[in-house]
């Protein structure tokens, strides 16, 4: 499904021309952008947009090179999916968007799976009893072993800044 990928490859090589020539280098010599893909734009390496493309060359170019693009001022390095077939395009185009919150806030088109509540809150009560190993109960028993090993029952009362 997908064949090669570009990785954080900086916008300054769409500038980049032939020795000689004004023959963009990656327009030349780069078959790779020829194909179909999928493409990331960041901007210092938080990803801004996710888009797909017939042609990667075409698509990248323009938000590059083109002033009237969306996105031209908003990125400054891309990577790239080259797919071997375009059906797959916006399979991988949202999975991509689901992976990586985009900060235009592009949201993929399928269906979220939530958590359920009760994993929630069984998380966050996890993570308070790491906070403070003893809950309430624990401490009131523990208060009253200790009074019984005095001799005595434990006055619960002046603990009350101990006890949650």
């Amino acid at each position: 499904m997908v064949r090669k990928f570009i990785s954080m490859w900086p916008r300054e090589v769409w500038d980049v021309t032939e020795e000689g020539s004004r023959k963009l280098f990656l327009k030349e010599n780069l078959d790779e952008l020829r194909e179909p893909g999928v493409y990331v734009l960041y901007r210092d390496g938080i990803p801004h947009y996710i888009g797909r493309a017939a042609v990667l060359y075409k698509r990248l170019h323009d938000h590059s090179n083109k002033s009237t693009d969306p996105y031209f001022n908003f990125w400054n390095f891309f990577s790239a999916f080259v797919v071997t077939d375009e059906k797959f395009l916006p399979d991988i185009e949202r999975v991509l968007i689901a992976a990586m919150p985009t900060a235009n806030s592009s949201n993929p088109k399928m269906d979220r799976v939530r958590m359920p509540d009760f994993v929630g809150q069984r998380i966050r009560e996890i993570r308070r009893h790491e906070a403070d190993p003893l809950t309430r109960r624990e401490m009131q028993k523990f208060l009253r072993h200790a009074g019984a090993i005095r001799g005595g029952p434990p006055d619960l009362s002046s603990r009350k800044g101990y006890v949650r």
